[in-house]
């Protein structure tokens, strides 16, 4: 191996190779539509033991701290990225996706794969609650750049970020009955509503702290912000690790708080936490394509359970559970259908598919292989035709524009002036106004305009058209005045209808 001839120098001209490497497949990625965690986990298979040969990695347990670890950066900065008003509207749908549907799919997968292997029913099982749940990292990055109906991405966004902890407490609870074949099944009741219940206490609790620190401490120098931010992102999952409750739901709930409050350096903290989100699933993708050894994905058992699963699972299992937990609920059918296709697997149930090597099962690693190859299929075959089919059933949304950022001059507490972002869309009540007509408050002045990627210098005649980038200094004191001007929408001009 490369590595024991080179030592450290290796590592560390690797390490830049294959992050260099996983930016450049990020940015091909979306040229041809195929999900980056593809190109990820090939990668770490190209440069593994049976690829070129530079790295030998064998070790679940360390495979396992790295995925856990990622997740929680992953699901940190989608849940800064989402706002309180997109959650709110879907909050009852995405929560029962998240535990009705996880359940409904682990079972149905879990007993065809009791029927299709030689294991147990609750070794079936244990394998239906391991791919049970969608994936945060796939979904948020399949998602961003896609112009999907917001209901939609709203809907898979917060399912996504919320479904992870029943798959653990199942795939957790299904190794202690293996293992401790005298566990009451009811016993492990109690477990899950502390584990949820708790898990939601602690997020909204450090969240609020969180919030309360960033804005109140003067840190010497603005790049401290993102890493508190992270910090306190790590304490969450930590904390309630510890306490026994569900780490994922602490970290997704504290990071909604974080994002919708007001903070100081803002913009830096969300520009942080997205490149480290991005490296974080970077170098896990890659860690667990190492994981596997391609060789074993080959073997006519594992291609054929895998194809076998992944049909019931996208074919009926997800469809059954989207049908199922969404009764009552305003979908119509083409949107429960829309979302069954959606539901991309990814990084959590590789993850969880270390549980049971680690725990020593007879099972484990033909289990992590098949996980695997359904991940891969999973992927392949539903990551590259989301935007297709969100077309065929109308259901794309306006074209994704660059939501307003802050970008704080000065921290607060010292001058209290930021620049505001805000890009101009056609139903936006400035669009067609001239800057002199505008009603922004006092101490509210646009810098500058960028418009189809050219600078132009703003003056009282100069009119704002569709696409504008305005670029506002105001005093913190007044931005919320300042937003509520730029958020009002164009009143619908309604022809009078007259009577006889």
């Amino acid at each position: 191996m490369i590595f024991n001839n080179l030592g450290l120098d290796a590592v560390v001209l690797l390490g830049g190779l294959v992050l260099i490497g996983g930016v450049i497949a990020a940015k091909f990625s979306t040229r041809i539509g195929l999900p980056s965690l593809i190109l990820f986990i090939l990668l770490g298979m190209l440069i593994g033991s049976e690829g070129l040969g530079l790295i030998y990695f064998n070790n679940p347990e360390l495979a396992q701290l790295i995925g856990i670890f990622a997740l929680v950066i992953i699901l940190f900065e989608g849940g800064l990225q989402t706002k309180f008003s997109t959650v709110r509207s879907v909050v009852v749908p995405s929560l029962s996706l998240a535990t009705a549907g996880v359940i409904i799919t682990s079972g149905i997968v879990g007993y065809v794969a009791y029927l299709l292997f030689d294991v147990s029913l609750l070794e079936g099982l244990l394998f239906g609650a391991i791919v049970g749940s969608t994936d945060a990292a796939a979904v948020f990055a399949a998602l961003k750049e896609r112009n999907i109906k917001a209901k939609m991405g709203a809907t898979l966004e917060a399912e996504s970020g919320t479904n992870d902890p029943m798959a653990v407490f199942l795939t957790v609870s299904f190794i202690e009955l293996i293992l401790l074949p005298d566990t009451s099944v009811f016993s492990l009741i109690p477990s899950f509503f502390w584990q949820m219940g708790a898990g939601l206490v602690i997020g909204l609790g450090v969240g609020k702290l969180a919030s309360f620190s960033i804005n109140r401490i003067n840190l010497d120098s603005s790049g401290l912000y993102p890493i508190f931010s992270v910090a306190f992102a790590l304490l969450t999952y930590s904390v309630a690790s510890s306490l026994g409750a569900s780490g994922f739901l602490a970290v997704y709930v504290a990071a909604l708080v974080i994002g919708n409050s007001e903070l100081t350096y803002r913009y830096s903290i969300f520009q942080f936490n997205e490149g480290f989100a991005w490296m974080a699933q970077i170098g896990m993708f890659i860690i667990l394509g190492l994981l596997v050894f391609p060789l074993d994905l080959v073997s006519l058992e594992v291609i054929g359970a895998g194809l076998l699963l992944s049909i019931v699972l996208i074919f009926i299992a997800r469809p059954a559970a989207v049908f199922l937990s969404t009764i009552g609920m305003k979908y119509t059918t083409k949107e429960k259908l829309f979302v069954s296709w959606a539901g991309l697997r990814g990084a959590v149930p590789i993850v969880l598919a270390t549980f049971p090597i680690v725990a020593g099962l007879e099972n484990g690693q033909f289990f992590f292989n098949v996980v695997f190859f359904i991940v891969l299929t999973s992927a392949l075959v539903q990551g590259t035709t989301i935007s297709l089919l969100a077309k065929k059933l109308h259901l794309t949304g306006p074209k994704k524009d660059t939501p307003h950022h802050s970008i704080e001059l000065i921290s607060m507490g010292k001058a209290n002036a930021e620049m505001v972002q805000f890009q101009a869309n056609s139903d936006s009540s400035i669009v067609g106004q001239r800057l002199r007509e505008l009603n922004f408050p006092n101490r509210a002045n646009i810098s500058a305009i960028v418009r189809n990627e050219q600078l132009i210098t703003p003056y009282g005649e100069t009119m704002i058209k569709e696409g504008d980038f305005l670029y506002i200094l105001v005093s913190t004191k007044y931005k919320d005045e300042l937003k509520q001007i730029l958020e009002q929408k164009k009143v619908k001009e309604t022809k009078a209808v007259q009577t006889t």
